[in-house]
């Protein structure tokens, strides 16, 4: 799991995963704070790539996008069984069997797993997004995915842009530290 501001992804050294197979899942969770943390990327102010498809060209493993979107405190402490009314559900971004196996997990955690397409598609739960934070059970979260496209366009990329900069300032008045 890979749970580190993101402008330090870049400092992680290369044998990171010298002796992990290849078929373990590598997690991602960060997410983007260009005014409280990261400074500004430009890879990521364009839209090109989201922030988990820049985190996997860094470490040169495939990734899954999950637990980004949650916060700290609801991870540990709202899971439920599954089956509950409610229930907390988590989008899940990437590939093949590696995020089948994520998928599972999410479940085992207390967490309703809906599949959000492949790492160019997690855009739709970075910050910005109505996903981010949300909490929502699977139906809505589903549904909150589906009106969002799976293309991201440049009006949405400068609406999320412009929400996540409003989120960010009003951490920072706060005092909110990452």
């Amino acid at each position: 799991m890979v749970t580190i501001p993101l402008k330090n992804i870049p400092k992680l050294p290369q044998d990171l995963f010298e002796g992990v197979s290849a078929d373990v899942p590598v997690i991602d969770t960060s997410n983007y704070y260009p005014l409280l943390r990261d400074g500004h990327l430009p890879e990521l102010e364009s839209g090109d790539l989201t922030e988990s498809e820049w985190v996997q060209q860094h470490l040169g493993r495939p990734v899954v996008k999950v637990f980004n979107n949650i916060y700290a405190d609801h991870l540990e402490n709202a899971g439920q069984p599954a089956g509950t009314p409610g229930r907390i559900a988590l989008p899940v971004a990437g590939e093949g069997e590696a995020k089948q196996r994520v998928m599972a997990l999410v479940d085992e955690l207390g967490f309703d797993a809906v599949d959000n397409g492949n790492l160019h598609e997690s855009w739709r739960q970075q910050p910005g997004t109505p996903c981010y934070g949300a909490d929502l059970p699977a139906t809505e979260l589903r549904q909150q995915l589906a009106s969002m496209g799976t293309e991201r366009t440049a009006a949405q990329h400068a609406q999320f842009l412009a929400n996540h900069a409003a989120q960010e300032k009003q951490m920072q008045a706060q005092g909110i530290q990452l």
